[in-house]
């Protein structure tokens, strides 16, 4: 969900009339005006992160960029049993709400006009709270060199089924977890129509 913050947004000027010599511009170029970048992004997560929790989920990433003379501010909000399109719609319009009250009270949080983007981690996001981990019981994982499957989560660590032989790993010493893609090998796959085309030739042949 994409939102385009009003914050130092300025129209765009009029196309110039074509010239049958071109001439050249003595004007200096404008120069965007330098932003800490660290700084903002805790500015914002000041104002972000309470809308995000008082919607009932985690903010898992916020981050700012530039584009040309424009920010980019994305962030990345889960919560345990996914969340959905209208989900995102919510708070993207309550985030920003939030973001165009606190440049009235206290001044601007970006120098300039920024573009508001809110979305939902994928599956290459990496494990790194036990949240994470509790999301994605049942899945294929990747961590320090081992491959299994997350069977439970608890406040202490994950055990995970590794070819069948149970580990148990505390959060303490794990690093960040991958999931892993799986494809439903071909032939476990269920064929069913194909079956019953078989079972109709069969019963053709019969009949003749």
């Amino acid at each position: 969900m994409t939102q385009r913050g009003r914050a130092g947004a300025r129209p765009g000027g009029r196309p110039q009339g074509r010239r049958t010599r071109p001439e050249p511009d003595t004007r200096s170029t404008p120069v965007a005006p330098r932003v800490d970048l660290t700084a903002a992004r805790a500015r914002l997560r000041e104002v972000i992160e309470p809308v995000v929790a008082k919607a009932g989920y985690d903010l898992e990433d916020l981050t700012v960029s530039r584009a040309g003379r424009r920010f980019v501010v994305r962030i990345m909000i889960d919560a345990d049993g996914g969340i959905g399109l209208d989900d995102v719609a919510v708070v993207s319009r309550e985030i920003s709400e939030a973001l165009d009250l606190a440049d009235e009270q206290g001044g601007e949080l970006l120098a300039g006009e920024y573009q508001l983007e809110v979305g939902s981690p994928g599956v290459d996001r990496p494990l790194t709270q036990p949240r994470h981990w509790r999301r994605n019981v049942g899945r294929l994982v990747e961590v320090g060199g081992l491959t299994g499957r997350v069977v439970r989560t608890d406040e202490t660590g994950v055990e995970l089924d590794v070819d069948g032989t149970a580990r148990v790993l505390p959060f303490a010493e794990l690093g960040p977890g991958r999931v892993q893609i799986e494809f439903k090998r071909m032939d476990e796959a269920d064929f069913g129509d194909e079956d019953a085309d078989d079972d109709e030739e069969d019963e053709g042949e019969g009949e003749e």
